[in-house]
């Protein structure tokens, strides 16, 4: 369904913008600003990769665990700052798109948090196939979302009051602290054999 409508996107913008890169620049600016705001977000939305890749030896060497991390935490900004919203998107959790790619144990714990408690051993005897179509049907409606894709709200961090500035870090620490340490105090690091 999604990936239809942003091949429809691009198909539409190929059709609407010149052929020629010397019209282009023209073109753009002929734009008014709501459809410069969509051209922007529709060239954005090709440049943001949220799929989570393992890094591993089989990947050869193409996907750093950083670069993963990095590229999720950078997603999840977007996602926010758009108010991204996959139940109101149109996601629903389904056997093909995720119950059947996951494991029991995930499956299980997908009822409970959208369904209590008493919802999972409804299903947890059933082989994996056939839990995985009775979870679809009890979290239809739900709104549940898998982590990687709920819109996290970040809190801000609370305020300190005027005057307060807390604790200082251990390593920023007055060295009066660390001189009173003797070197019988510190703990020993052993060698690995």
């Amino acid at each position: 369904m999604s990936a239809k409508a942003v091949e429809a996107r691009h198909e539409g913008w190929k059709e609407r913008l010149p052929k020629s890169e010397a019209d282009l620049w023209e073109a753009l600016t002929a734009l008014d600003g709501t459809a410069q705001a969509s051209l922007f977000a529709h060239c954005a939305s090709f440049a943001v990769n949220a799929v989570y890749e393992p890094a591993n030896r089989t990947n050869q060497g193409r996907v750093s665990a950083h670069g993963v991390r990095t590229r999720l935490d950078q997603a999840d900004v977007l996602a926010r700052a758009v108010g991204l919203d996959m139940v109101q998107a149109g996601w629903r959790p389904t056997v093909d798109n995720y119950l059947g790619r996951v494991t029991k144990p995930r499956i299980l714990e997908a009822v409970r948090e959208a369904k209590g408690d008493a919802s999972a051993p409804l299903i947890d005897h059933l082989k994996k196939a056939d839990m995985a179509k009775e979870a679809e049907r009890l979290l239809d409606g739900s709104g549940w979302l898998p982590e990687p894709i709920r819109l996290v709200d970040i809190a801000p961090a609370p305020a300190e009051q005027d005057g307060e500035a807390g604790p200082l870090p251990e390593f920023l620490a007055d060295d009066e602290d660390q001189e009173s340490v003797s070197d019988d105090d510190r703990p020993q690091l052993d060698a690995a054999e």
